[in-house]
């Protein structure tokens, strides 16, 4: 069976997707040329080894001893801090964060890349570098001078973690609900009180002190969201002269037992009296908040397509050495990878993985383009696709990997049941995918009359365009698929515009319009790679796997998309 610690990093993958799959080296286009593909491999690669020696060996470890409290104070396994202190010693947190904010300021096409990586090796752990790096985003777009000074470069430099805390006993989705109060103090402080639960890395050992930003209501501010105030609530006091005091009013009641990711000491965290700095403008806590999460629900499309890597590393890796009776049309001694069904297991991961982790440089560079090119409408429009689709899919490739296992992948020891048990917070946290779709529906496609949708679809069409103009049997294929599929979606699309008078029947089907999307988008992420692919003069040693995965995708996914529009059409089932 495969090492649990082994883990190998996408690095021809992702040269591939910079390089040539979307017509041009997209960081170069993305950097004015101060980046190159090349560049941006080097980093790929770097951060590849350091997830391999330094990340994936502790995966396993997380899972099993997971974080302890004691004393009040959370704990974790043996290696983490050391794994996180590396980490910061590398410079890849200051490498994630904006120039704005002090950092290196990577372009997001590659931090999408670093990602991936993480969580790929060690998703526990890469938990608390995505909530720091969305608190950097949060801070740098409203912190004051003065919390940047203190508090922001803190995180940026890495010495410091973040979180956000948004979530209570009575307010999960519904914010408005909140009931944490935030009381004003003589000197311009905050007195914070409450309770907020399900906090990701709230309290831990790896780090000097830990940055919470928490949603609060303060003293006859408006009822529900719009009297939701954002603050800074560190772990320890802060001196005048930078250095740590005493102990915040912040304590750790209970870390919550959980499924999976039990590397990641999930907090239940009791403000009395904690001394908080409002962030931002007073009620206006939200606009401040939702930076950090649609950073983290970006980030969620990364998890999934790290942990689904991994899963499948793991089942190639068994169905290459593991024997198990005859296979069909095949010598003596075959492995198992060979048996038609196993083929077509791994083939359907793999082909969903390469879709995942393009649509993640696609967005990567909408994102990293947004100022200049007028493509922030087309980045948005994606978030919750990116966040709903390859979660809900990340579930299926997990289970997938525990399938080409056989019996031995039930059992603990393999490894390979962790990722299945892990990827399934995945479409739960930091919105569920009835949240995304939800916000697809509403905002992204009825509220603008379909126009983002539709500017889609035209890019889409192009792409077919091309396909046609290469005499080859895989993209003759692959455009007559993609061609119908992109008229279901098209159909799925007029028929939500259509449910603009009756709400239900929009947000009843919004979740399969959102996985419509999704596997489209998918199929469209193949086609780019094919007319990639054909375009090279000699045949490249990865050419036939990207046409053999397209193929698939197409005939095993691009499929479904006419049962998502005709289920779409139907509206609510009253």
């Amino acid at each position: 069976m495969a090492d649990a610690s082994t883990y190998t990093a996408p690095v021809e993958d992702y040269a591939f997707l910079y390089r040539e799959a979307f017509g041009t080296d997209v960081v170069a286009r993305a950097t004015d040329g101060a980046m190159t593909a090349d560049d941006a491999v080097d980093v790929i690669a770097a951060a590849g080894e350091f997830a391999s020696d330094v990340l994936a060996p502790l995966d396993q470890v997380g899972d099993r001893v997971g974080a302890q409290l004691s004393d009040g104070q959370a704990r974790l396994p043996e290696g983490f801090a050391e794994a996180y202190a590396a980490l910061v010693e590398a410079g890849w947190i200051t490498a994630s964060a904006p120039a704005s904010a002090g950092g290196d300021g990577l372009p997001v096409l590659i931090q999408d890349g670093l990602g991936e990586i993480w969580n790929g090796s060690n998703m526990a752990f890469a938990l608390c570098w995505m909530l720091t790096a969305g608190a950097i985003h949060a801070l740098d777009a409203v912190a004051s001078d003065e919390l940047r000074e203190t508090y922001l470069s803190r995180l940026v430099e890495g010495t410091w973690t973040g979180t956000m805390n948004l979530t209570e006993p009575q307010a999960g989705t519904d914010l408005g609900a909140i009931r944490t109060t935030a009381t004003p103090n003589d000197d311009g402080t905050w007195s914070i009180t409450g309770q907020k639960i399900f906090i990701t890395w709230g309290d831990h050992d790896v780090a000097d002190n830990i940055v919470h930003l928490v949603l609060a209501r303060t003293p006859g501010a408006p009822e529900g969201a719009k009297g939701i105030s954002l603050f800074v609530v560190p772990k320890y006091l802060v001196n005048a002269d930078g250095s740590l005091g005493a102990r915040n009013g912040v304590e750790t009641v209970s870390l919550e037992h959980k499924l999976g990711i039990h590397g990641s000491p999930t907090c239940v965290l009791a403000y009395e009296g904690a001394t908080g700095y409002l962030a931002g403008d007073l009620h206006g806590g939200l606009a401040g908040m939702f930076v950090m999460m649609n950073s983290a629900r970006a980030g969620m499309g990364l998890q999934a397509t790290g942990v689904s890597d991994r899963a499948y590393q793991r089942a190639a890796a068994y169905a290459e050495s593991r024997l198990q009776g005859p296979v069909i049309g095949r010598e003596a001694g075959t492995a198992i990878g060979e048996h038609p069904d196993v083929r077509r297991l791994l083939l359907s991961m793999s082909s969903e993985i390469f879709a995942m982790r393009a649509m993640g440089v696609l967005l990567g560079d909408l994102f990293d383009r947004a100022d200049t090119d007028g493509t922030l409408a087309l980045a948005e429009f994606f978030v919750p696709i990116f966040k709903g689709w390859t979660t809900e899919e990340s579930l299926r490739i997990t289970s997938e990997a525990i399938q080409v296992h056989g019996g031995s992948g039930f059992i603990e020891e393999t490894g390979v049941a962790q990722h299945y048990r892990d990827a399934r917070i995945m479409p739960i946290y930091e919105g569920t995918t009835a949240i995304q779709s939800n916000d697809l529906v509403g905002r992204k496609v009825i509220r603008d009359g379909g126009v983002t949708a539709s500017a889609l679809f035209a890019q889409i069409d192009e792409t077919i365009t091309a396909l046609g103009a290469v005499d080859h049997p895989v993209a003759a294929r692959t455009a007559d698929r993609l061609d119908r599929a992109l008229g279901a979606a098209r159909r799925a699309t007029a028929a939500v515009l259509g449910f603009a008078g009756s709400p239900r029947d929009a947000y009843a089907v919004s979740v399969p319009y959102l996985m419509l999307l999704g596997t489209v988008t998918g199929g469209w992420m193949h086609a780019l790679a094919v007319v990639a692919v054909l375009g090279h003069d000699a045949e490249q040693p990865a050419d036939a796997r990207r046409l053999r995965e397209a193929d698939f995708y197409g005939a095993h996914h691009l499929s479904r998309a006419a049962s998502y529009a005709e289920t779409v059409e139907a509206g609510e089932i009253a």
